[in-house]
C-alpha cells in the first residue's frame, strides 16, 4: 500500500506557498512525580537523534551539560534520507548497517529495526504521523516516550537530577521562566522555524514575509547580546541552546541552503562570537558534527539540490578565540 503522508518538509507547505510545521505526536512527560507512569530511573531511556538535526542536537546538548551520558544512552542515524520500506516512496532517517558505514552513526542498540519509522511502528500500529528526531525510547516499556524536543529538554533538565553529574546546573531557573518562555517564542517563531519556512517557501511573497521577520529577529537578539552575555542575563538558559542549534547551521546551510543570505552570522559581531562561546562550553563541541549537518541538508531535499552537490565552505572555526569574557566581570 502506499504511504500517503507527508514525506519530507517540502511536502508541507500549505497552498499559500508557506511552510506549515506539524505538531509532534507522542507528548508523555518522564517525571519524579508519584504514580508517574515514566519515572526517571538511571539506564531506561535511550535518546534517538541525528546530528544534522537542530531539534534533537538541544536535546543532546541538555544530555551533555547536564552530565547523563552513564544514565540516558543515545546514537545517532546516518546522515541522508533513505527509503523507509519497501512498497511506497517515503524517504527518512536510517541507521547504518555497521558502526563503521558512517562515522557518528550506529546500527539500532536496542530494537536492531533500520529505520526510525520503524520505531514508531513499534510504538503505535496505527500511527499516521512524521517519523522524526529526536526519539525518547522508553527500554523497560518498549515504546516511544516522546518527540517533541521542547519538552524533552525540560525533563532532561530537571526531572534526572539524581543522576546527573551536572545536577545544579539549572537552564530553566523559576526566576527566569517568564522572560525564557518569553524569548523562546519568538526566537522559535522567527528564527529557529524561520529558517525552514524561509527555505521551503514555494512563492515570493510568504518568503519575503518571513526573510524579513528572520532578520528582524537576529537584529534583536544582536542588540540584547551587546548589554549581556546571554539571552536573559549573565547565567546560560535553555533560551541560548536554542538559539545557538540555529546559529551553528546559519552561514554553513541556511545561508545558501535556505536562502538566508541577507546577512551572514559572522556579520554580526555579538552574534558571532556567543556563538563561539557557547560551542567551547564543555560538552557543547561534541553535539556539532558539521560534516553531517552538511551532508543531511544538501543530500536530503532532491527539489532543492537535485544534485546534491555540497559546498566546500566556509568551514568557520568556531573554537578561535571570542571576546564574551567581557562580561565576566
Amino acid at each position: 500500500m502506499k504511504c500517503t503522508m507527508a514525506q519530507t518538509a517540502e511536502d508541507t507547505t500549505a497552498k499559500t506557498g508557506a511552510y506549515i510545521r506539524p505538531p509532534s505526536a507522542f507528548r508523555n512527560f518522564i517525571s519524579r512525580d508519584q504514580g508517574s507512569a515514566f519515572l526517571p530511573e538511571s539506564g531506561r531511556y535511550h535518546l534517538y537523534i541525528s546530528y544534522a538535526c537542530p531539534w534533537a542536537c538541544r536535546c543532546l546538548s541538555f544530555l551533555k551539560l547536564k552530565g547523563l551520558e552513564k544514565a540516558i544512552s543515545f546514537s545517532s542515524v546516518k546522515t541522508k534520507w533513505e527509503r523507509t520500506k519497501e512498497g511506497d516512496s517515503h524517504m527518512g532517517w536510517v541507521f547504518p548497517n555497521s558502526d563503521t558505514e558512517e562515522p557518528g552513526a550506529e546500527p539500532d542498540p536496542l530494537n536492531s529495526v533500520k529505520t526510525i519509522r520503524h520505531l514508531y511502528e513499534l510504538a503505535s500500529a496505527n500511527y499516521s504521523g512524521k517519523y522524526t528526531v529526536p526519539v525518547v525510547w522508553d527500554k523497560k516499556l518498549h515504546t516511544i516516550v516522546s518527540n517533541e524536543s521542547s519538552e524533552i529538554i525540560r525533563m532532561l533538565n530537571s526531572e534526572f537530577n539524581d543522576v546527573a553529574e551536572n545536577r545544579n546546573l539549572d537552564l530553566y531557573p523559576h526566576h527566569l521562566r517568564t522572560q525564557i518562555d518569553e524569548v523562546n517564542e519568538w526566537i522559535y517563531d522567527k528564527i529557529n522555524n524561520g529558517v525552514y519556512r524561509c527555505g521551503f517557501a514555494t512563492k515570493q511573497e510568504p518568503y519575503d514575509q518571513v526573510v524579513d521577520g528572520l532578520y528582524e529577529a537576529l537584529g534583536k537578539c544582536e542588540e540584547i547580546l551587546f548589554t549581556q552575555r546571554y539571552l536573559c542575563g549573565s547565567s546560560l538558559t535553555e533560551a541560548d541552546i536554542c538559539l545557538f542549534v540555529t546559529l551553528i547551521r546559519f552561514d554553513e546551510v541556511y545561508a545558501v541552503y535556505f536562502k538566508c543570505n541577507k546577512k551572514l552570522i559572522r556579520e554580526y559581531p555579538n552574534l558571532f562570537n556567543y556563538t563561539k562561546d557557547i560551542f567551547q562550553i564543555p560538552g557543547m563541541s561534541s553535539t556539532v558534527k558539521m560534516d553531517h549537518i552538511k551532508k543531511h541538508y544538501y543530500g536530503s531535499h532532491p527539489s532543492l539540490n537535485p544534485y546534491g552537490i555540497i559546498p566546500r565552505g566556509p568551514n568557520i572555526d568556531f573554537s578561535s578565540p571570542h571576546d564574551r569574557e567581557r562580561f565576566s566581570s
